[in-house]
């Protein structure tokens, strides 16, 4: 099988790779800034600009997107959460088949944290283990619970619609508790000064106990939410991923100690080597599945068929 081309839009960027679908080896990427507030026109352009640089006639993609989105339909829903308001009803499938040069067969859609757990499960930290749960930290919170490899999205042993962020700390949503603008607010309210995430973690490592304060107690609590949904689910491993990852050493620790303190599942919690990788490889097993779903679904249909005949000559 040749390589597969894959896109991974996050709230700055896009990227857009082949992934070799035997190895998870990325052999080639194409990265864009994106402006989260640009028009619909502008952002389509730049992710169109980015997959055209890779793209061969007639692929299938796959394509990594931070929701609200109809992942089915391919259909912006982005209202009310601060970035790509301009794509919100817009098709962007079909924007995207239409502006991608040389054009696409097709593209498959899922939740970039979805795609970054299925990326680590398939390919990376998460490989081997059977439940597996992928937490991305940047300027949201993402998850995905995986169960040999599927994501697990009905109510019971996961969140609603296993999405962490949907959840909240004494009563109050979990994404105002750990994201990046929610760090900056809490070191502000602390007293201190900030312009970004990454600057409250650098504070708290060089020893402002202030930042270092606000640290542990976001991914504390953290840790306190996630443990009882960690049990339940059984999972083996966490892996992290995002931008607030790479602060490993002030995060790790507070979060560990919160899992325990709610939960006495025996885990590893392991830090990605490459965020974006990993949604790009997820992105494009993705593509895999996805065949394979359609096949199946043909086949069932075929059967179907052949059966109401069958009954007619009986």
């Amino acid at each position: 099988m040749n390589s597969l081309p894959a896109l991974e839009i996050g709230g700055s960027h896009v990227t857009a790779a082949l992934v070799d679908p035997a190895t998870g080896g990325i052999n080639r990427r194409a990265r864009r800034p994106l402006i989260a507030d640009a028009t619909a026109r502008e952002l389509l352009a730049t992710i169109a600009e980015a997959a055209s640089e890779i793209a061969t006639a007639g692929a299938v993609w796959g394509a990594a997107v931070p929701g609200p989105f109809d992942y089915d339909t391919g259909i912006g829903r982005f209202h009310g959460v601060g970035k790509f308001t301009a794509l919100n009803g817009v098709d962007v499938g079909a924007e995207l088949l239409a502006r991608i040069t040389p054009a696409p067969n097709a593209i498959r859609f899922l939740n970039d944290a979805a795609a970054f757990g299925l990326g680590e499960w398939k390919w990376g930290a998460a490989a081997g283990h059977t439940r597996a749960v992928g937490i991305t930290l940047g300027t949201g919170i993402g998850s995905s619970f995986l169960d040999a490899g599927h994501p697990v999205t009905t109510a019971g042993k996961v969140p609603p619609e296993g999405r962490v962020d949907l959840l909240s700390i004494n009563g109050v949503p979990l994404e105002d508790v750990v994201s990046a603008r929610a760090l900056v607010a809490a070191y502000r309210t602390a007293g201190g000064k900030a312009t970004n995430a990454a600057d409250v973690m650098a504070r708290a490592d060089a020893g402002d106990h202030r930042a270092k304060s606000v640290v542990e107690r976001s991914y504390h609590l953290l840790g306190t939410t996630l443990g009882p949904w960690l049990q339940l689910f059984e999972a083996t491993i966490v892996v992290l991923g995002g931008g607030i990852s790479t602060a490993w050493d002030q995060v790790s620790t507070p979060l560990q100690h919160g899992i325990a303190a709610t939960s006495t599942a025996k885990l590893a919690l392991i830090r990605t080597q490459d965020t974006e990788g990993a949604a790009l490889r997820g992105a494009a097993s993705w593509i895999i599945s996805s065949q394979a779903a359609q096949v199946e679904a043909e086949e069932a249909v075929s059967a179907a068929t052949w059966g109401q005949r069958r009954s007619l000559y009986r």
